[in-house]
């Protein structure tokens, strides 16, 4: 019996890590990928927003309207819109309500006029970044469980890819156009190649950030089942999480226990223009407790982390609502080595420290992620089918990749048109526009096995095509979503969303067109071969292009 060589098991170990799970990988890194921007795809799925526009009275706005609408609350709290966003958040809770996860009364605000918006009902970008590491229509320990897992095929399937290719470079500068197999190969070894420190980032933080669901043993062990306690000192000991002002009751720097009285809140402006001086990249929120008092006490966050290791942990300003005067700010939190390293891999795999430049160099690196897993699984069936053509499980591998490579991204865009075409103040509006895109990729499923594989590819591509293009032209039914609106006025989030719609349906109308022009070359191959090799079998190659 012949022993394989190292190479030789790794590459079986590649080739089966990569198919068995491959149709999940790739939903898993295409909805990863569309998560980069998954703000941004909310605010473009919510058009009531897009009028909005941020200027520098945005903060006095808001506030305007906490005073009309909440003079007596205990706290405001008000998040100002960033670079992926346009509208204002405010929230305000009322004396004796103790903050929290849907406490207190929220409300979305016109950043232009402060006045009240009411966006329709829906998840999203929220369901695709959810569906990423959750999955849908099963419990969120199992959906985790199973990505987890995936996850572990998807790194060994990395490893082991690099320990085949003993010439990874020459080959990721290896092109074989209109080459079959050959051609498959080449974009699956370029896609790997070209991003490959991506894909060993992105894969091996997915699995850090799963180590509680997938390794949860040891922590319980040594803490007896008490979780919280251990997270607690991997991050040093501290609540976290919580503003200062809340955390001190709205009291005063120094100030004692007396009951607030009345005092006009001072001017934010001056404050305003402090912090902006200071922070370069500009004030993510606001929190004000008991306004309209002496014991006002204002609170200014800055936008985004200093750093990779303090994950969330900005640098924040307090005022003495009264006086304006700046007040101490206590003491950043010390962070412990192991709650370091998990914030930075964390950080990198959600691009919480991320501007626009890096956010689009993640995003084109995570589709070169999901067309490796593509071509890898294109690259298997067609080596197979060439071999054997009527092996069921060879057919079955094809219908499968029909169903994940077009089917999905054919479900996102019935999603997109479930938000535009569902009544904006239906009842359960958010869940019927997952409902419709379950529905559409199971009919994309069924679809292969009862057109055949070889005509389904046509049909899926030809209609993701014409779902994507027509998106952005229904936009031009609403007055302020359409491209030119968008253009003109310089909303680069909803305007960049439409373009890459229009990307996506260009590659998926070429795809179309090129199987179409080559089924049509095969059939007049078909046709002349008869006359040509009249005395002889047919050649190899019609045998190949003919067979079912």
């Amino acid at each position: 019996m012949r022993t394989r060589s190292f190479r030789q098991n790794n590459s079986w170990i590649h080739t089966w890590a990569g198919l068995l799970l491959g149709w999940l990988l790739y939903a898993v890194f295409l909805t990863g990928t569309i998560s980069f921007f998954h703000e941004e795809l909310t605010l473009w799925m919510t058009p009531e927003r897009h009028a909005s526009q941020v200027n520098p009275q945005t903060p006095l706005k808001a506030v305007e309207r906490l005073h009309e609408l909440a003079p007596d609350a205990a706290q405001w709290n008000i998040s100002l819109p960033g670079e992926r966003g346009t509208s204002l958040e405010i929230q305000w809770l009322k004396q004796g309500e103790r903050p929290g996860r849907g406490a207190g009364t929220s409300m979305t605000l016109d950043a232009t006029t402060g006045e009240t918006i009411t966006p329709r009902e829906t998840r999203g970008g929220a369901f695709l970044y959810r569906f990423h590491f959750e999955l849908t229509g099963m419990p969120r320990m199992w959906g985790r469980w199973i990505v987890g897992i995936a996850t572990m095929f998807m790194l060994v399937a990395l490893i082991s890819g690099v320990v085949i290719h003993k010439k990874i470079f020459k080959d990721f500068f290896t092109f074989r156009p209109a080459k079959e197999q050959r051609s498959w190969l080449d974009f699956h070894c370029a896609s790997s190649v070209l991003a490959l420190p991506f894909h060993l980032m992105i894969t091996y933080s997915g699995l850090v950030l799963l180590m509680f669901v997938l390794m949860p043993w040891g922590a319980q062990s040594v803490y007896e089942g008490n979780m919280q306690q251990y997270f607690s000192e991997i991050r040093g000991g501290g609540g976290g999480g919580q503003n200062t002002a809340s955390r001190e009751g709205g009291g005063r720097e120094g100030g004692g226990r007396s009951e607030p009285t009345p005092a006009a809140l001072t001017d934010l402006q001056p404050i305003l223009e402090q912090a902006g001086q200071r922070w370069e990249r500009g004030i993510a929120s606001i929190n004000i407790s008991q306004p309209g008092t002496d014991k006002a006490v204002i609170e200014l966050r800055e936008r985004g982390a200093a750093s990779l290791i303090d994950r969330g942990a900005s640098e924040r300003l307090r005022f003495n609502g009264a006086t304006g005067e700046l007040l101490a700010t206590p003491p950043a939190q010390e962070i412990s080595g192991a709650m370091a390293t998990y914030n930075v891999l964390n950080s990198l795999h959600m691009l919480r420290f991320a501007g626009s430049e890096v956010r689009w160099l993640f995003f084109f690196s995570g589709l070169l992620g999901t067309l490796m897993i593509a071509t890898g699984l294109i690259f298997w069936s067609a080596k197979r089918l060439t071999r054997d053509p009527r092996h069921f499980g060879h057919k079955l591998v094809e219908c499968l990749n029909v169903a994940s490579i077009v089917g999905l991204p054919i479900a996102i865009a019935v999603y997109l048109w479930a938000n535009r075409l569902l009544p904006v103040g239906m009842e359960g509006r958010s869940e019927q526009e997952i409902e419709y895109f379950l529905i559409a990729w199971a009919v994309c499923l069924v679809h292969p096995f009862l057109r055949g594989y070889r005509q389904a590819w046509i049909e899926q591509l030809t209609v993701a095509a014409v779902l994507f293009a027509a998106l952005p032209l229904f936009s031009f039914s609403l007055p302020d979503s359409h491209l030119l609106i968008t253009l003109w006025k310089g909303n680069w989030i909803v305007a960049s969303t439409d373009l890459c719609l229009l990307a996506f349906a260009a590659v998926f109308g070429v795809a179309s067109w090129k199987l179409i022009q080559r089924r049509q070359a095969v059939q007049e191959k078909l046709k002349v071969a008869p006359r040509v090799f009249k005395a002889a079998a047919p050649s190899s190659e019609v045998v190949q292009e003919s067979t079912p």
